[in-house]
């Protein structure tokens, strides 16, 4: 199982979920794993389930909700028959604590997710402070039009971290309001699709599932017509 870490307290939901749902549709098996404080997941995906902790599973993805480790998730899993062979676990944290628990590793795929607001880059590097040594991390950016001053502040505010940056690759969304009115009309239609959403911030879904799989984008995008058929 290869373990992919977001990292950041920028909201990761909606976008996580597009590239699970494509990774599906490539045959992967996928578990989203929501570690956040707010785990928005229990909100956007339906769900009959009332427990503190739980997996259930949304669109042929399980999404896993509450629990502080892997060992939990299996326990789980085997005392409710679910699946606990994955080939992605797509993992949302904003807590160290987090990050420590579910003992990630340098060999492990690290995502800085942030907007350029102080909040999220400030919360966002105290978890970045526990990453491991040698773990390169890549930078996915939500901002509106990149500037080359905000990518050095980041770099300024990380300067005193131990964080490989992955200098040759940046992912970008635009922050843009046809696109959050796209996540808002596909939330209330309990489904995931990606109709309405931007070229930009498609190809940024697309770019981001070929940097995960190392698959041909050419593949990936047959996966993507196969969503919005």
């Amino acid at each position: 199982m290869k373990k992919i870490v977001f990292i950041g307290t920028y909201d990761k939901t909606d976008m996580l979920l597009y590239v699970a749902k494509i990774l599906t549709l490539m045959g992967k098996k996928v578990i989203l794993i929501d570690t956040t404080i707010l785990k928005k997941s229990r909100y956007i995906v339906p769900t009959m389930i009332q427990e503190k902790q739980y997996v259930t599973t949304y669109e042929d993805i399980d999404v896993a909700i509450g629990f502080e480790n892997f060992e939990a998730i299996q326990k789980y899993q085997q005392n409710f028959g679910g699946a606990t062979e994955y080939d992605f676990a797509l993992m949302d944290i904003d807590r160290a604590v987090a990050y420590q628990k579910f003992e990630i590793t340098a060999e492990d795929r690290h995502f800085f997710v942030t907007s350029f607001d102080v909040y999220n880059l400030k919360r966002g590097l105290q978890v970045l402070a526990y990453i491991q040594k040698d773990a390169v991390v890549t930078k996915v950016y939500y901002t509106k039009s990149m500037l080359a001053e905000e990518d050095e502040y980041l770099n300024y505010l990380a300067a005193d971290y131990q964080i490989k940056w992955d200098e040759s690759d940046i992912v970008f969304f635009p922050f843009e309001t046809v696109d959050l009115n796209a996540i808002y009309i596909n939330q209330r239609a309990g489904r995931i699709q990606m109709k309405g959403l931007s070229n930009t911030y498609v190809d940024s879904v697309l770019y981001l599932t070929e940097a995960i799989t190392g698959e041909s984008s050419g593949k990936i995008r047959n996966a993507y017509k196969l969503l919005d058929a």
